[in-house]
């Protein structure tokens, strides 16, 4: 609702929708499927029945697979209202909102959000001032455009292949073009910028409806574009990766999860770290994960559903993994690699090196779980548990992984029971650096209150 009355308030473009039963967006603000209903919209069940029974195993999921598709944003002027109402309190001072004609069941549900929203908007300007004041670095992952984004190759063929979940899933990316992607970058996103560009100064022409054509045209070259990771300049140097729209897709078993990153832009990322003294790591998914886990995930993608355990590591895809993992052996890559990852809804960090090279480059995985996601405690505890006992540092079992040229040390952090090495709690991760690009100090703001250190291993006598 709130963002309804934002876009009908700033006057944002409206646009048509193919491949739905809903015309166009002024259509689908005033649909009754619009609250709480907007799945059955995703696509249209006639044309996808027979797909959502074979991709799905007649698993009743749209072709998003999100388990909360019921309000999906779909348009562009969604998209574009929800990254102004998340990061400024401005916009809530324009608008009021009321409750939509809703049956009872879903009125309860709508006053339980919005007493979270209320609560959220009242801290707003406090995490504006917060990131006012600091320079910010974006990366997209799966939720900035929907669940298991990209995640296998049919997937992609499910997806792209419905003219209306296509167009939602462009408009989600020109949405972060202009909101998150453009300050990465600039110079490197002045030709899909000046096409955004374009596109809109046409609509507003033509009474603030976007052109169809121009729209699709538009997005499919986005969706072709390469060049979405970056890399700033310094000592260490950052190099933040695309994880997302540059994978390695099985070419023979599509079912299976892709690799993360297919081989040129692994050979690319390999000449950003050619020579450098250190460099720090952006990977939204860990490049080195817990074991177990992974194991499961696998298991699942086997049985034929890795869609139910979002299988997406970096192991998942033996090629990729393959070339990740000599990356790191190559004779002129840096001496200190510090990964940061997220995505998991745990926080760990693993000291990583070389097995049987006593000059080779030291690795720090350091995940942060994420602001408001957990795992469920109960069963993070018996992963974790059963993890340390089958995959310790010196377990045989290690030897049968892709990563068994390396050796993986975890830390324990200094708040977690006596063992426990993955810390299940909302919150922000904190790195302190030293001057050759090592971590001198890893802790999480846990949202709870709390500061957790993860100490470095204590080295045997």
């Amino acid at each position: 609702m709130a963002i309804h009355a934002l876009i009908e308030r700033l006057g944002l473009f409206d646009e048509t929708l193919e491949g739905s039963t809903i015309d166009d967006s002024p259509s689908l603000y005033k649909s009754p499927f619009s609250y709480y209903r907007r799945e059955e919209l995703l696509p249209d069940v006639k044309s996808s029945a027979a797909l959502k029974d074979r991709f799905f195993g007649g698993v009743r999921k749209p072709v998003f697979t999100s388990a909360s598709a019921a309000n999906h944003l779909m348009t562009f002027a969604e998209m574009v209202a929800m990254y102004l109402l998340v990061w400024s309190p401005t916009p809530w001072r324009l608008i009021e909102t009321q409750p939509p004609a809703l049956d009872e069941e879903r009125r309860e549900t709508y006053d339980d959000q919005a007493r979270i929203i209320d609560d959220f908007v009242t801290t707003l300007p406090a995490a504006a001032r917060v990131m006012a004041q600091l320079p910010s670095l974006m990366i997209f992952d799966d939720h900035d455009v929907t669940d298991d984004w990209n995640l296998t190759a049919q997937w992609e063929s499910t997806a792209y292949g419905h003219p209306f979940s296509k167009r939602i899933i462009g408009n989600a990316l020109l949405a972060y073009l202009l909101c998150q992607g453009w300050g990465n970058d600039p110079e490197r996103l002045k030709t899909p910028l000046d096409e955004a560009q374009a596109l809109l100064n046409d609509a507003n022409d033509h009474q603030g409806w976007l052109d169809k054509d121009q729209q699709d045209a538009c997005l499919e070259r986005l969706f072709r574009f390469e060049g979405w990771e970056f890399q700033v300049e310094g000592n260490p140097r950052l190099v933040v990766l695309d994880t997302r729209t540059r994978r390695w897709r099985n070419g023979r078993k599509p079912e299976r999860p892709s690799g993360l990153m297919d081989w040129e832009a692994l050979s690319e990322f390999q000449q950003e770290l050619i020579d450098a003294p250190s460099a720090v790591i952006v990977s939204p998914a860990p490049m080195f994960g817990v074991k177990l886990i992974e194991t499961i995930q696998k298991l699942f993608t086997l049985a034929g559903k890795p869609l139910l355990v979002d299988a997406e590591n970096w192991m998942a895809h033996r090629g990729a993994a393959s070339v990740m993992l000599n990356i790191f052996r190559h004779s002129r890559t840096p001496g200190h690699y510090v990964i940061l990852s997220g995505d998991v809804h745990y926080s760990f960090v693993y000291d990583v090196r070389i097995r049987h090279r006593h000059q080779g480059p030291m690795i720090w995985q350091i995940t942060s779980s994420g602001l408001k996601n957990c795992f469920p405690d109960t069963l993070l505890d018996t992963f974790d548990r059963l993890n340390r006992w089958l995959y310790s540092p010196r377990s045989p079992l290690n030897w049968f992984t892709q990563r068994r040229p390396m050796a993986v040390e975890p830390r324990d952090p200094d708040r977690a029971k006596t063992g426990e090495r993955l810390w299940n709690g909302p919150g922000i991760g904190l790195v302190t650096l030293a001057e050759d690009g090592s971590p001198e100090d890893i802790r999480q703001l846990d949202a709870r209150g709390m500061e957790v250190v993860f100490p470095p291993p204590e080295k045997a006598p």
